[in-house]
Formats: structure tokens, C-alpha cells, sequence
């Protein structure tokens, strides 16, 4: 019997912490009077708004006219209760929850009023919904369900049910026509079709909203991707032209016997304003690489600037020639049959060659540089080679961007590209550029084991 107890405490307990949680969510959803105005239409504006007003006023006449004439109540009980379930319906507009209050006790009071009126010959009244009551009602939990949280449009048409099923159910009257049932299902209907347009309406709010979003991602996107091309750009054709300006300063003085002291000043002014442009240059790079200008941060992209200088394997040579003038001994090979080949490619070699001789400039020194172009059936390869440096290279600023640009550039067009040491103490950068000669495009190739990019 103890034990028994003791469970049946428990029990009530937990019904009564069940029964308190769900109190307080109503309290906090139901008992309110914020504001929650009903958002003029898209395409109607304040249409809607009339809709409800003129219905409105179609309930005030005939609710009241049924109560006084059928209903047997006097003309200022009739019509205080028509102008309540009328007033609500316009207060729906702006306050739902309280209209939904008020549209509640003009029923319970209007059911009692007439109650009391009924005998058991007379009239068979409607009850406890009256015809004008209904209508009345069901603009207020549609015009709620349309901007509240679907728990507190169930909450009140739970206690809409409920109020109807006490008030027929359990007290019931002498002599009427039974409008509950109907009532609840028109009361669920409308309940159900205000949520559904309810969450219409939010999910075409929220597909605007990540519309908008994508828009601007992509407009950010793009915009970075034309900065990281302007980036590549401006690294490919200035960084090369100030290295080799650099390096020239740097041993023009060992190609003149008994240098001037002025003569060396000179030359190691330009040389000192070379690097320092090298500096703002890779400083202005950071920045357009960088998604936050204020934070830089170097992300190489791909692709040609379209109003950026296009060389051509034609310039080859006196890239080579430009580059054997800042002291690196450079020799060219080409091999295969020679064939037209799409910009893309060409300028993409052309870009890997200098890059890769720039890269022996700065960090070989004293080395030697070997370039061989293989012309193949269905693409080109490109090859440099450089011996051990014989010298140690000075520190450098860079930041291993110039590998990664050249990977993309192989990659862009389907190609593939390796840099990696050799076993000799060299270097070694291979890139296998695919081209469809009919078409004109880049094609793909199938990847090497031994490729890296």
C-alpha cells in the first residue's frame, strides 16, 4: 500500500509539472496583446483589408438582426454582441490573439443569452454558433493563423473546440439546432489553409532571401576571381621584368674592371628600388588575392586577364634572351612537329617557361637553365631543367605562389604539371599541356602516376 502510494504521487507529480509546462506555454503564447498587423498584399495592397472590413459590417447587420429577431434578445443585447463579433474581426487586422479573446467571449456570452431564451416549442435556434458567429470566427483564426506560429493557431483552435464541445456538450440546451460539429470542421479547415499559406509565404520570403544571398555570393565570387586574375597577371609580367632587372644591377658591377665607386651606387640604387618594388608589388598582389583587403591573404587564381598582354610561343626567344642578359646561361630545345595551337596553350607555356626561369634567377644562382617544347600529336610538353646552383640565393619575400600559378594554368586546360627536385641537386618543372587541334580547345588528359599538381 505504501509503495502504491508513493507511485500514485509520483504520477501526480509529473502530471502536474506536465500540466504546469504546458499552462505557461499558453500564458506566454495566448495571453498577449502585441501588435501583428496583416501585411498589405503584393498585388492588392489594402484590399484584403476592405475584404475583412465590409464583411465585417455584413456581420454586425445580420448577427444582430438574428439575435433580436430569433434569438429573442433585445435590440442592445443583440447588437452589443454583433458589434463584439464584428469589432473582432476588424481587431484581427492588427491584433489577433486579443481579437481571437474577444470573438471567444462574444460567442459564450451570445450562447448564453439565447440559452436562456429557448423553450422547448419555439423556435430551433442555431446554437451555440450562430450563422453570423461562424463567419465571424473563422476570418479571426484565419487572419491569426496567417501570421502567428502554427503551435498557438492549434493552442486556439484547441480551445475553440473546447469551449464548443463544454458549451453543447456538456451543458447543451432545451430546444436548438446544433452548429458544434460544423463548426469545429469549418473552424480545423480554415486553420489548416491559413498555416499552409502561412509557410507559402515564408518559404517564398526565404527563397528571396537565399536568392539574394547567391546573387551576392556570386557577384563576390566574381569579383575576386577577376581580382586573382589581375593578381596573376600583374606577378607573371612585372615580377619577372623586376627579378631580371634586379639580378642585372646586381652583376653589372663584376663585368667592368675597376668599377667607380659612383657606378656602384648606381647600380645597387637600382637594384635596392627593384626589390623594393618587388615588395609593394607582392604587398598590392596580397590584396587582390585576398578575400579581406584588410587581412591579405594568397590565394592565386585562374585564368587570363581579357585585356592583359598575350605573348606567344613566338616571344620565347627573347624571353630566353631577356633572361641570358641578367646572367643565366639558358639553351632551348624543340622537338616534334610544329603545329598551331590554341592561345590558351601557348600562353600558358609561355607563362610556365617564365615563371620556371624566374624561379632559377632567384633561387639558382650560378646554375644553368634548359627549356625543351615537344610538340605532340595531341598537345605540347614543356620542360625546365637547371643544374646546381653554385652560389647560395639570397632571402626571398615570395610566397611559393609562382608553382602554384602554374599548376593552375596546366590544370585549367586539362593538362598536368610536376616540379620537383632532381637527383643531381637540380630542379626540374614538366608540363604536359593537352590541345584538340580540330576544335581548337583544350581537351583532357588522362594524369600521370608521377604527377604532383
Amino acid at each position: 500500500m505504501t509503495e502504491s502510494g508513493g507511485a500514485t504521487r509520483v504520477f501526480e507529480r509529473v502530471v502536474a509539472g506536465w500540466a504546469g509546462r504546458w499552462l505557461r506555454v499558453l500564458r506566454d503564447d495566448l495571453w498577449t496583446a502585441r501588435v501583428d498587423p496583416l501585411p498589405p498584399s503584393v498585388w492588392l495592397r489594402w484590399v484584403p483589408h476592405g475584404v475583412v472590413c465590409l464583411a465585417a459590417f455584413g456581420v454586425l447587420l445580420g448577427d444582430a438582426a438574428q439575435l433580436n429577431d430569433n434569438g429573442g434578445l433585445d435590440a442592445g443585447p443583440a447588437l452589443l454582441i454583433a458589434v463584439a463579433e464584428a469589432g473582432a474581426m476588424v481587431l484581427a487586422l492588427w491584433r489577433p490573439i486579443p481579437a481571437w479573446w474577444l470573438s471567444m467571449a462574444a460567442m459564450v456570452v451570445g450562447q448564453y443569452a439565447v440559452r436562456a431564451m429557448m423553450v422547448p416549442d419555439g423556435y430551433k435556434f442555431p446554437w451555440p454558433w450562430t450563422a453570423a458567429g461562424l463567419i465571424a470566427h473563422g476570418f479571426v483564426l484565419l487572419l491569426l493563423a496567417l501570421r502567428v506560429r502554427t503551435r498557438v493557431s492549434l493552442e486556439t483552435l484547441g480551445l475553440t473546440v473546447l469551449a464548443t464541445y463544454v458549451v453543447q456538450g456538456l451543458i447543451g440546451g432545451q430546444n436548438y439546432q446544433p452548429t458544434g460539429q460544423l463548426a469545429v470542421i469549418l473552424f480545423t479547415v480554415v486553420v489548416m489553409f491559413g498555416t499552409a499559406l502561412r509557410g507559402r509565404r515564408e518559404a517564398r520570403a526565404e527563397l528571396r532571401q537565399q536568392t539574394t544571398l547567391t546573387a551576392e555570393e556570386r557577384a563576390r565570387r566574381t569579383l575576386l576571381e577577376e581580382r586573382s586574375r589581375i593578381a596573376r597577371e600583374l606577378h607573371d609580367v612585372v615580377a619577372h621584368h623586376m627579378s631580371v632587372i634586379s639580378i642585372q644591377a646586381q652583376v653589372a658591377p663584376h663585368l667592368v674592371d675597376n668599377p667607380s665607386d659612383e657606378l656602384r651606387e648606381n647600380l645597387a640604387g637600382i637594384r635596392q628600388n627593384a626589390v623594393d618594388a618587388l615588395t609593394e608589388l607582392r604587398r598590392v598582389l596580397g590584396v587582390l588575392r585576398s578575400e579581406h583587403p584588410d587581412s591579405p591573404v594568397y590565394e592565386d587564381g585562374s585564368g587570363t586577364a581579357p585585356h592583359a598582354p598575350q605573348p606567344t610561343l613566338d616571344r620565347l626567344e627573347a624571353l630566353v634572351e631577356n633572361t641570358r642578359a641578367a646572367g643565366l646561361t639558358v639553351t632551348t630545345e624543340v622537338t616534334g612537329e610544329r603545329r598551331p595551337l590554341p592561345p590558351g596553350v601557348e600562353l600558358s607555356a609561355y607563362r610556365i617557361v617564365q615563371e620556371a626561369l624566374s624561379n632559377v634567377l632567384r633561387h639558382a644562382p650560378g646554375a644553368t637553365a634548359h627549356v625543351v617544347l615537344t610538340h605532340e600529336p595531341h598537345g605540347l610538353g614543356v620542360e625546365v631543367t637547371n643544374t646546381r646552383p653554385t652560389g647560395e640565393a639570397s632571402p626571398s619575400a615570395g610566397a611559393g605562389h609562382g608553382l602554384l600559378g602554374m599548376r593552375e594554368r596546366a590544370a585549367m586546360l586539362g593538362g598536368s604539371l610536376t616540379a620537383r627536385p632532381r637527383s643531381d641537386g637540380g630542379y626540374r618543372v614538366t608540363a604536359r599541356l593537352p590541345a584538340d587541334s580540330r576544335t581548337g580547345t583544350a581537351a583532357p588528359a588522362p594524369q600521370r602516376k608521377d604527377d604532383t599538381s
